[in-house]
């Protein structure tokens, strides 16, 4: 006898994430975690599970007044951004607006130069990150920052937010000090975005099975293969903070909203953003001899 359903592989059997003993096929319409009857919290479209309710619930006390005045993290980056821009200007000169600083001058402002970073200056990992090379680098960066910043912020909330920044950061960095030219300046916030950016893909990918979701990573792939496009145009890009940036930026997205319970997240969150800074120092530690050795230091 034929049986049409032969080959036709099981479900996935999934656990609630507040009860892991307890299997379910259901899954809360707003993070797309598996949640059980007992967590089931009826939506305008199927079931929401206590998280995302409390979260709505406290948004909702706080009222449209009181989110608008709160500074987000993402105003807050943006805000030092653009004050950093105007320290360029008002130091670098007329021609700054446009083209941005002479390179001494970004150099004495904090740009990334690897001969530095292995004398010992390892700061200029993180101030590079805030500097631009014109107009038009810090208005694309800005707005890529608005854009997925705030999206990221609404969904992991600002601490994590923050963090997922400042690691990701660092790590495309680290990505450009250890695998990019010796004698060349890096500067931009464009790694930290790709990295926020990154943190975006994570936390669709995880709600693949929602139309929203996959509609997100659509979007996320044409982004990609475009930035790649232009990155093999413009040989001022830094491609390699780029990828550093994006692929610790998936990573960040990943632990920073964990598994399991709330303490299970908060452990994974602290073990995997560690894991990744560690990762950071061993680089930087392994290039800063290899440097040395190069140079005759």
């Amino acid at each position: 006898m034929h049986d049409e359903h032969a080959g036709v592989p099981a479900p996935a059997i999934e656990y609630c994430y507040r009860h892991p003993g307890i299997r379910t096929g259901v899954h809360c319409t707003r993070c797309g975690r598996p949640i059980c009857p007992d967590c089931m919290i009826p939506a305008p479209v199927g079931y929401q599970c206590p998280d995302c309710v409390g979260r709505a619930r406290r948004e909702f006390r706080r009222g449209p007044a009181s989110f608008r005045r709160r500074l987000s993290v993402t105003r807050a980056l943006l805000l030092a951004l653009v004050a950093v821009f105007a320290l360029e200007v008002l130091t670098g000169g007329p021609r700054a607006l446009v083209e941005g600083p002479s390179s001494q001058r970004l150099f004495d402002l904090g740009a990334l130069y690897p001969p530095a970073v292995a004398l010992g200056q390892w700061w200029r990992l993180f101030t590079a990150m805030f500097l631009h090379a014109g107009l038009l680098h810090i208005a694309f960066n800005g707005y890529a920052l608005w854009l997925f910043g705030n999206v990221v912020e609404d969904e992991f909330g600002s601490l994590s937010t923050a963090l997922i920044f400042f690691v990701t950061g660092l790590l495309a960095s680290v990505t450009s000090y250890a695998f990019g030219p010796v004698g060349e300046l890096g500067v931009g916030a464009s790694g930290a975005i790709f990295g926020v950016f990154g943190a975006f893909i994570a936390y669709n990918y995880r709600r693949r099975h929602l139309a929203m979701a996959a509609a997100n990573l659509r979007t996320a792939v044409l982004l990609i293969v475009l930035n790649a496009l232009l990155a093999l145009g413009l040989s001022t890009i830094d491609w390699r903070a780029h990828v550093g940036g994006l692929v610790s930026g998936v990573a960040a997205g990943f632990v920073a909203e964990g598994w399991g319970s709330s303490r299970q997240r908060a452990v994974v969150r602290l073990v995997g953003l560690g894991a990744l800074v560690a990762l950071g120092i061993a680089l930087v530690i392994w290039r800063t001899g290899e440097l040395r050795g190069q140079l005759g230091l």
